[in-house]
């Protein structure tokens, strides 16, 4: 497919999509209706849901003026099954079958909104649209900008909101140098935990002379609560492969690899037939659009390890061998996948790239704050009102977050703590709700932006029983290969397990700080490295909650089973 070709199609996909865009219907279809087939609302019945759409469209004679699709998540997971309608972003929650009857009998029949399925807010406020939503007002989307507009595998919708626009651009307009330059004047950083300026990692692998180079899209996600990246693949898989092809061009690669794990099966079904689709378009493959450019993607599907989400473990199991991380020097930009330069980016990452080229790196850098340009997507769950997925500026308070787009504390609850970073990451007390979510700013405090998982904690948590469920699961998710992490988070677990249970004794907060400490310097890779801050951050915000534990043996919520406990006083 050539350049003008490509055009081509867009423009009559543009007119196909002008409803969903903002614009008035320019197609056959009066309506276009869509139903939330993120993972959240599967797991709360769409599919029934859409089946049902789709029977009561056809028995209402309306087959030829609604056009009805699955989209990838729309981001209000509390709020499932959601089914929108356009014109208007007419935005229905939590639907079941029984209610499909009133959308096609009032909305696409009378023109008339069926209020009871409407939001609501906390002050009974009607928000019928998207935009009057308060988890809407003040979120910015670019990395799931097209996320629950589009049908994901539909090559043409994803034309129609310029799609593979960026790669024809860089193709046709600029050099490889070029590219890495946007890239890195947009100050974009990593968005899977660690915070690398992305552009300066492009141009690592291509200072490097080598007959083979690889592009890898790390897509294991394993952070409990985390699933930005699922959303983004399922959702919007041409961003990503798009994304992959131009750092491929960028870096002088030919190859690249989806890492995407195996929990994920929406993702991978959608990213395969993005893949298939790519290739029957010649948008991959040899010679694309025309140009001396080639560029093949491969799927590795990853069993499930919370390690291979680290970049050496990833190629290690892409590989086919165990998922282990390796010392670095040598550093994948130099010694990667097969001992060739590699680069290796998050989901979130590539999603940010597309948008990138076509804006400009002037236009990336003025979202954000300090050295944290752009957006960051967090996976809001906890004792909010609302949970989903949020996309905010960095540079947003906690208690924006929080108490605008979570809605505040469920149930008339007090908040207690913010866990960012998942379980790299630390706790964030009541005392810094005020704080900017940005890199600098949460690790001054003691915790991590990470891969983007915010879960909040009402007044009713333990914090040391919260501590506890961390260390478990990165204790549990250790690949044994260093020490520090194997046997180091094993005994913080065995000494907190204890404090727990009542027997906790004099001198373990300072054992639990020393083999924390070591674990921190001495760990192969940062995911051991990391693993004691959920410790660490408790003990320095709540340490007096250990202290009720082991001094007083009393939990000082109620939570933790202690034999012949104290009765908590407060």
């Amino acid at each position: 497919m050539t350049f003008q070709e490509l055009e081509n199609i867009r423009k009559s996909a543009k007119e196909a999509l002008a409803v969903r865009l903002g614009g008035a219907p320019t197609d056959e279809y009066k309506y276009h209706v869509l139903v939330c087939g993120g993972t959240g609302c599967h797991s709360t019945g769409c599919q029934a849901v859409a089946e049902e759409l789709e029977k009561a469209i056809a028995d209402s004679g309306l087959k030829n003026s609604v056009k009805l699709l699955q989209t990838g998540c729309m981001g209000a997971c509390q709020l499932g099954p959601v089914v929108m309608v356009y014109p208007g972003a007419y935005h229905y929650c939590s639907v079941q079958p029984g209610d499909i009857a009133d959308i096609v009998n009032d909305h696409l029949k009378n023109d008339k909104i069926v209020e009871r399925l409407c939001y609501r807010n906390a002050a009974g406020e009607l928000q019928a649209t998207l935009p009057e939503m308060d988890f809407f007002k003040k979120q910015h989307k670019i990395s799931l900008r097209n996320c629950g507009l589009i049908d994901p595998v539909s090559f043409e919708e994803y034309l129609a909101v310029d799609g593979f626009a960026a790669l024809a651009k860089v193709l046709n307009e600029m050099t490889p140098q070029q590219v890495i330059d946007e890239i890195k004047n947009s100050g974009l950083r990593g968005r899977g935990g660690a915070g690398f300026p992305t552009g300066l990692k492009w141009q690592f692998m291509a200072d490097q002379e080598a007959d083979q180079k690889y592009v890898i899209c790390n897509g294991d996600e394993g952070d409990p609560g985390a699933f930005m990246d699922n959303a983004v693949l399922t959702g919007d898989p041409y961003s990503v492969i798009e994304a992959m092809a131009i750092c491929g061009y960028a870096t002088g690669a030919s190859k690249g690899y989806a890492y995407i794990r195996l929990e994920y099966p929406l993702a991978i079904k959608n990213f395969k037939k993005a893949l298939e689709v790519s290739y029957e378009k010649g948008m991959l493959g040899k010679n694309i659009m025309g140009t001396d450019f080639s560029f093949d993607i491969e799927i590795r599907e990853g069993a499930g390890a919370f390690v291979c989400g680290e970049e050496t473990a990833l190629m290690a199991s892409t590989e086919g061998k165990r998922g282990e991380p390796r010392p670095r020097p040598p550093f994948p930009a130099v010694s990667g996948l097969f001992g060739k330069p590699s680069t290796i980016n998050n989901v979130e990452t590539w999603a940010n790239i597309c948008p990138i080229i076509l804006k400009g790196a002037e236009w990336y850098a003025g979202i954000g704050v300090g050295k944290s340009k752009g957006t960051k997507v967090f996976a809001l769950a906890g004792k909010v009102v609302n949970s989903g997925l949020v996309e905010v500026p960095m540079g947003i308070t906690l208690r924006e977050v929080v108490e605008e787009i979570g809605g505040g504390i469920a149930d008339g609850k007090q908040f207690k703590a913010a866990q960012t970073g998942g379980p790299s990451g630390g706790c964030i007390p009541a005392d810094h709700l005020d704080a900017s979510l940005d890199y600098e700013t949460l690790a001054s405090l003691g915790s991590i932006v990470g891969s983007g998982g915010l879960i909040v904690v009402d007044e009713s948590t333990c914090m040391v029983d919260l501590a506890k469920f961390y260390l478990g699961f990165t204790q549990e998710e250790s690949c044994g290969k260093c020490t520090p992490c194997r046997l180091g988070t094993k005994r913080m677990l065995e000494i907190i397990e204890r404090i727990t249970k009542g027997l906790g004794r004099e001198g373990d907060i300072e054992l639990l700080e020393e083999l924390a400490y070591n674990i921190k310097q001495s760990a192969l890779c940062g995911l051991g490295q990391t693993a004691p801050n959920p410790v660490l951050s408790t003990l320095k915000y709540y340490r007096h909650e250990y202290e009720a534990h082991i001094k007083d043996k009393t939990c000082p919520v109620g939570v933790c089973k202690i034999r012949g406990a104290k009765r908590a006083t407060s």
